[in-house]
């Protein structure tokens, strides 16, 4: 639960500041539920690397929301092997559009 209130929050603030167009906070999290938190949480690692240290890896890196949101569309390993132990990230099953992704990643690098 405190996993989806930071994610909405983190959403919200970024569709208040302009950042990432308009979003239906509720909508993402929907997808974040189906998809992206079975395998991350905000501040644990699950299969995947928590959010947050995903955030704190990139903070500064030129190219990181381009970089990343390939990596969601695509899905793969290697940069995150000793944490998952080399399991990939998963194809989507829910299959949420560029535009969905984008905002997705912009909010997990506001974390």
């Amino acid at each position: 639960m405190k996993a989806l209130i930071a994610v909405v929050t983190a959403t919200s603030l970024l569709t208040i500041s302009g950042v990432a167009q308009a979003a239906d906070p509720v909508a993402l999290v929907k997808r974040f539920k189906a998809d992206c938190l079975a395998c991350h949480a905000v501040d644990k690692k699950v299969v995947g690397p928590a959010w947050k240290d995903v955030a704190a890896k990139y903070r500064g890196v030129e190219g990181t929301q381009a970089v990343l949101v390939q990596k969601v569309i695509t899905g793969g390993k290697g940069k995150w092997d000793k944490v998952t132990g080399g399991n990939a990230m998963t194809p989507h099953h829910s299959k949420p559009t560029a535009a969905e992704i984008e905002q997705i990643v912009a909010a997990i690098l506001t974390l």
